[in-house]
């Protein structure tokens, strides 16, 4: 089974889609990887879920990825005797460390370091922006606040600060906990909350340790700030942009998911762009012409993946969500101006070996017009070469090792197919010509271009490009 399409689709799974069979339908309307949100699952139904996807990845015969999202810290107000107050702008609103419950003048803020970390001046954003207030006052245990917009606060709300920079990790205990158990599970990819700094990484590759790779959700404007230090530690990206879009001004957002894909193009690693993409689709069949603009637009950027949320967890039409999903994408990339947009966006390659065939085999299969490029990968990083330069021509990705070939699912335009390691220069050859053709990416007569590394099997080194004719029964050709 191929894809019509090269953008991968990351859908959510929820109450809406956890049983095996829609698993199974999900995937048949285009959904590549499934994400488990780790602040609705616990360890148990984490397992059974990975368990049933695992069953329908047998069912196809096709690598299907999983993604682990992580909580994150989750910074909340304490509770009022009313349960919510309403206020006015203008008034003066403090948080504090008393614990006695709040009323219209205050509220118990149960995070210390935030009480130690806002300055005057900084913005505090409750419910995800319904409420805003300015610090005027700090002493360390209170935050004597105006109130900018918004009239009411209520129990436990979330508390968003857009202007400084919190003293603490991105793993919280149950974040630790989760993340062990997803490693036991053998989850493909881990997504980490509230990175603002590079150093937040380094827990988490450290518990890690190779087992998965690590995808950090850009969400606060700290992190934007730095995206140039996270790139280098993280394995991908994802454009949060439903939290950005509460930290940072709406209109903000637009701009900067298009610098957050593009840097991540550059250095060749997978981007997710996520949140409220077919929001109306949690309730109705169809999607707004809006949203549809708004997932073509991450199509057209380039972006590796576009990914449901509530719309596949929780909606009423988690199926029929992704399915139109999957002809947006599939609509964008036959539009005529798709190739050239593409092309506009494209880096140089790095001053490496790797990079350099990687380059030649997209120039040499887009002037030749052969019929896929297929590349032997044992890690994965010739894989996510080959997509970097965004191809015309489909990217077949042939790994000895199956936690590959699921991990590279998240990256663009890679049709992945486990397979055993080539014996030599000959079977490598045959192999990549069979495979080619049994996916219905080639036929006899046809010609591929295969990039690999000589010595066969050594990670890392590609080095070699080979023209193949296909012969008449599918092996090379003499």
């Amino acid at each position: 089974m191929r894809r019509s399409r090269k953008v991968k689709i990351l859908a959510t799974i929820g109450p809406a889609s956890s049983e095996q069979a829609t698993l199974k339908k999900l995937f048949e309307a285009g959904a590549d990887v499934f994400r488990i949100n780790m602040s609705h699952a616990d360890h148990e139904l984490m397992r059974t879920l990975i368990g049933r996807i695992r069953a329908v990845e047998a069912e196809v015969g096709r690598p299907i990825g999983i993604l682990a999202d992580l909580q994150g810290p989750k910074l909340r107000v304490g509770r009022f005797a009313n349960g919510k107050e309403t206020l006015a702008v203008g008034q003066t609103f403090t948080l504090d460390d008393d614990t006695v419950a709040g009323d219209a003048a205050r509220v118990h803020l149960p995070h210390p370091e935030i009480l130690k970390s806002v300055e005057p001046g900084h913005r505090l954003l409750i419910d995800d922006g319904k409420l805003e207030l300015k610090a005027v006052k700090c002493d360390g245990r209170s935050i004597e606040c105006v109130v900018v917009a918004g009239t009411s606060i209520s129990d436990r709300k979330g508390v968003s600060l857009p202007d400084t920079d919190l003293p603490v990790g991105a793993l919280t205990e149950k974040d630790r906990a989760d993340l062990d158990a997803a490693l036991e599970a053998g989850v493909d990819w881990i997504a980490l909350s509230f990175i603002q700094r590079p150093e937040d990484l380094v827990e988490a590759r450290k518990i890690a340790n190779g087992r998965a790779l690590l995808l950090s959700k850009i969400e606060k404007p700290q992190a934007v700030t730095r995206l140039a230090e996270i790139m280098e530690l993280t394995d991908a990206l994802m454009v949060a942009r439903g939290d950005l879009g509460v930290e940072m001004p709406p209109e903000a957002v637009p701009g900067i998911q298009k610098q957050i894909t593009r840097a991540a193009r550059k250095a060749g690693k997978p981007v997710v762009v996520a949140t409220q993409m077919l929001e109306s689709m949690i309730s109705a069949p169809v999607p707004t012409r809006a949203e549809v603009s708004d997932v073509a637009t991450a199509v057209f950027e380039g972006a590796d993946a576009i990914m449901l949320s509530a719309e596949s967890a929780a909606g009423a039409y988690p199926v029929e969500a992704v399915a139109t999903m999957n002809r947006i994408a599939e609509r964008v990339e036959k539009d005529p101006t798709y190739p050239a947009i593409i092309n506009a966006q494209r880096s140089t390659p790095e001053p490496t070996g790797p990079d350099a065939i990687s380059y030649a085999a997209r120039e040499i299969a887009e002037t030749l017009e052969l019929s896929a490029i297929v590349t032997y990968t044992a890690s994965g990083a010739t894989g996510l070469r080959a997509a970097r330069e965004r191809p015309k021509v489909p990217i077949i990705a042939l790994s000895p090792i199956l936690e590959t070939a699921r991990r590279l699912s998240l990256a663009w335009g890679t049709h992945c197919v486990v397979t055993r390691d080539a014996t030599d220069l000959d079977d490598m050859v045959d192999r990549a010509c069979r495979i080619a053709v049994q996916e219905g990416f080639a036929s006899a007569g046809g010609r591929i271009i295969i990039t690999a590394g000589v010595p066969l099997g050594t990670s890392g080194a590609t080095n070699m490009l080979r023209i193949a004719d296909i012969g008449a029964e599918g092996a090379a050709g003499k």
